[in-house]
């Protein structure tokens, strides 16, 4: 292992003493603040170089996240042919250039550099020499205290090799326990501001249940790694820490900035815009919110009433409407039956005579009586 990884070995601890270089004429080349700051200056040249990864990261984000409804119903059609349903989805990724790995290049990223860097302070820890740290530096970095802490020094490290280090138990035990909080809290807080602000929340898919789940494992996670397997030394906890407060800010710049189209940051970010006057809407888009807005206002709420005046008043609009439904009903009425009336009259004076007539012709000829009545 040693073997494969020692060209990194040489270029991360190269790397620190440089920066260890430039901060001696600062601090004192011997205090943690030297070596502690050329462990942050150390990710933070990595976290530059890593942007790019990092841009590819955010795109494949959202194309998977964009990608989830078709690939849910790929899984409904293929379900019981899992080569076709894996031929269908690696025909949509390369339809939509989409790379599962993207989100997770970062991270595959910081990985050797993160295991050269545990690597060359368990060297320290064991006052071996490492890389191109030789034996005065090497003793330069075991003096290296950071709030009492050795660089080097772990968790679950014995009392008298912490004594070798010039260190107490409970000093180094509380820091790391301060720092592993701080870092698993950084992580937690990250994932959070995903899921909350920078995800469509209008489609819901297995990968935001995914998310949701992995907010809180990582966590937990990093938490037991840190503490307890294997124990990262107190160097190590400054390097994850400072690449988790990185990631944080680095995210929130992304999220103010370019935010995923339908998230709660998209809206802020176009309320924004709106407020300096740098977006312009539709005619349409205006025309429907104003609508919208005088449907608001012009919406009134009944007034609230007592539970006896509704009892009361309960039964009695029933009667009330039926009676003014009743008095209107029969005041339209009125005037058609006046109406009525007079047409029927002068249709009864016009034919009065002839119905005369007839019953007077149905007088004289009456019909010959049934020979069983006689």
């Amino acid at each position: 292992m040693d073997t494969i990884l020692n060209p990194l070995y040489i270029a991360v601890s190269w790397i620190i003493v440089q920066f260890h270089s430039f901060y001696s004429l600062i601090f004192n080349e011997n205090s943690g603040a030297a070596w502690g700051l050329s462990i942050v200056s150390l990710v933070v040249l990595i976290r530059i170089c890593l942007i790019p990864l990092f841009v590819k990261q955010i795109k494949s984000t959202r194309n998977m996240q964009a990608l989830q409804p078709k690939m849910k119903a790929i899984q409904e059609r293929y379900k019981s042919d899992k080569q076709r349903q894996s031929e269908e989805m690696m025909k949509l990724y390369k339809e939509t250039g989409t790379n599962p790995l993207s989100s997770c290049l970062p991270i595959l990223a910081q990985s050797p550099f993160f295991i050269s860097l545990y690597q060359v302070l368990n060297h320290i820890a064991q006052n071996k020499v490492v890389g191109v740290i030789d034996q005065p530096l090497l003793e330069s970095a075991q003096k290296a205290h950071i709030f009492g802490a050795p660089l080097a020094a772990k968790f679950n490290d014995t009392a008298a090799k912490l004594d070798a280090l010039g260190a107490s138990l409970t000093d180094v035990r509380v820091v790391t326990i301060i720092m592993v909080v701080l870092m698993s809290l950084s992580q937690f807080y990250t994932q959070r501001q995903l899921m909350t602000k920078n995800v469509d929340l209008t489609v819901k898919t297995p990968f935001m249940q995914q998310q949701k789940m992995l907010m809180y494992v990582f966590p937990v996670m990093f938490a037991l790694f840190g503490l307890f397997v294997p124990g990262f030394p107190v160097g190590v906890l400054v390097y994850w820490l400072t690449t988790n407060v990185w990631t944080m800010g680095q995210q929130m710049f992304v999220i103010r900035r370019n935010p995923t189209p339908g998230s709660k940051a998209f809206v802020e970010r176009q309320e924004r815009l709106r407020a300096k006057g740098k977006l312009v809407e539709s005619p349409a888009e205006i025309e429907a919110k104003q609508a919208a807005e005088e449907a608001r206002q012009n919406r009134q709420q009944p007034k609230r009433q007592t539970k006896a005046k509704r009892q009361a008043g309960g039964a009695a609009p029933a009667g009330g409407q039926r009676t003014r439904a009743r008095s209107g009903q029969g005041a339209a009425e009125q005037p058609s039956l006046e109406k009525k009336d007079a047409q029927d009259g002068k249709e009864k004076g016009g034919a009065s005579g002839s119905r005369t007539a007839k019953s007077g012709q149905r007088k004289g000829q009456q019909r010959p009586k049934h020979p069983s009545k006689k």
